[in-house]
């Protein structure tokens, strides 16, 4: 049991780009219930700036589900794609600090130079000859954005927290986690500048979320210094796999919540299971 914390903001923060399956049903469980349990606020994020891969429907089957599930928040959801303007502020504060640089490379690139990347992160390490001189002035942003911008990481500094479920947390800059980006030449955010300005504009004091998303933590404790603003704590879940081993991800169809509901399964069958893991 927590111990009643009055100013706790948690979010859940769903991807319309396919249906919700078993692993995000117990991460967003184990959020509601740490703030429950915290006597605090939940909040919901829509995560829907991936162009080619959000769907509306998605979106409306996420809010069905997760209501379905018996998991409730605070109105009214936050919706990313209408927040563009936000954070384009918070690119020019770090554009105007010399924290960024434009990146002209591609992706295979990167990949290429970098090779593989750590097997819980999808993010290749970038190649330090691949960087600008740090005291090189960089371009303007310009009103539209056609080029990569990238976050400089402090090679050699180790960061570190401590996770609410997983212990201790450290990795090294430069080494572990590399130059990553914040802002994409289609002149939409990356999920870690847009991640981290919502949960400071929404003063979320922890975010509960997978631990596949661990290396990212560091990269966005990185731009809660950079933009002046407190790190929430985090909560990271251990992630469901099927039964070959692999984790589950939006292609398991017949894990998915929906499937789940069409078979008769129940609310009660699914949180119950929950509740015993945790």
């Amino acid at each position: 049991m927590l111990e009643p914390v009055p100013s706790y903001t948690g979010r859940l923060a769903p991807s319309p780009t396919g249906r919700l399956h078993l692993g995000h049903a117990r991460t967003f469980w184990i959020a509601a219930e740490r703030a429950r349990q915290s006597g605090g606020r939940l909040l919901l994020r829509m995560d829907n700036l991936d162009r080619d891969r959000c769907r509306d429907e998605y979106a409306q089957a996420a809010l069905s589900d997760l209501a379905w599930l018996g998991l409730h928040w605070e109105a009214p959801v936050i919706v990313q794609s209408t927040r563009i303007a936000r954070y384009r502020q918070a690119l020019a504060q770090l554009h105007a600090a010399g924290f960024i640089f434009p990146c002209e490379r591609s992706r295979r690139d990167v990949r290429e130079a970098a090779g593989a990347p750590h097997e819980d992160d999808e993010e290749p390490i970038y190649p330090r000859e691949f960087r600008p001189p740090a005291a090189a002035k960089g371009p303007p942003l310009g009103d539209v954005i056609h080029t990569n911008w990238r976050f400089r990481v402090p090679d050699g500094e180790t960061l570190a927290f401590n996770d609410a479920l997983v212990g201790p947390q450290s990795a090294e800059a430069g080494c572990d986690f590399g130059d990553f980006l914040v802002w994409r030449k289609d002149d939409l955010p990356s999920y870690q500048l847009a991640s981290v300005v919502d949960d400071i504009d929404f003063g979320i004091t922890e975010v509960v979320r997978g631990a596949d998303l661990i290396r990212s933590t560091f990269r966005q404790l990185l731009l809660f210094h950079a933009l002046g603003a407190p790190a929430p704590t985090f909560a990271h879940c251990a992630l469901m796999r099927d039964e070959s081993g692999r984790r589950l991800a939006k292609r398991h169809d017949a894990l998915s919540l929906q499937t789940l509901r069409d078979q008769g399964v129940t609310p009660v069958d699914i949180t119950a299971k929950f509740s015993a893991q945790s």
